[in-house]
């Protein structure tokens, strides 16, 4: 079932946990742009509509949870499907971008993190 929407949804402090542990590869799936505008720190930017394409950027983190992160939640499930197809443990940011940043979580800016 969860596989059919995208993969589970995790709460940011879940997500800082997992990140601060080394159990999780979170991936921006929003525009180029919206990423470097701000985005959270170790966060690998692979825009939605390019999921397919740049999967193989993946493979090194196979044993890994996969946490995709939008702006809202709108597209990390579209990306979440085409990755459980092909074998990946995923999971989507609650509220994505919107819910960091209400939250007061941090943000970085520019190209990498």
């Amino acid at each position: 079932m969860e596989r059919a929407r995208g993969g589970k949804p995790i709460a940011s402090s879940e997500l800082v946990k997992l990140m601060n542990s080394d159990q999780a590869i979170l991936v921006d799936v929003r525009a180029a742009n919206d990423y470097q505008a701000g985005h959270i720190h170790g966060a690998v930017n692979i825009p939605y509509a390019k999921t397919e394409s740049r999967m193989s950027e993946l493979h090194k983190h196979r044993g890994k949870l996969i946490v995709l992160v939008d702006q809202m939640g709108q597209h990390a499930g579209t990306a979440g499907k085409v990755l459980s197809k092909d074998g990946y443990d995923v999971r989507r940011l609650t509220g994505g971008m919107s819910e960091w940043q209400h939250q007061n979580m941090p943000v970085v800016q520019g190209k990498k993190s």
